[in-house]
């Protein structure tokens, strides 16, 4: 899957499910700080990935995640990892 389309995939959920403000939104942004989500959100958030991508993301996966950029790459290395 390309790059562009995590990427849009993602933002749409955030602001869709997450009522993430769009314009808060970009590659270098804190991942957290932005989201300000709370524990059960993080699992909410899993669900959702593994629904649109097929990939299920851990706790240790969100510990290297700082920007929306890390995030991307994040799921892009698991899509990757998965059809390999």
């Amino acid at each position: 899957m390309e790059r562009e389309k995590i990427v849009a995939i993602v933002n749409d959920f955030l602001v869709n499910e997450f009522e993430v403000d769009g314009d808060e939104i970009s590659n270098d942004a804190n991942f957290k700080k932005t989201l300000g989500l709370d524990s059960l959100d993080y699992i909410d958030l899993v669900v959702v990935i593994e629904s649109n991508f097929g990939v299920k993301l851990g706790e240790a996966d969100f510990k290297n995640i700082v920007t929306f950029d890390d995030f991307y790459s994040t799921i892009e290395n698991k899509i990757a990892g998965k059809n390999v």
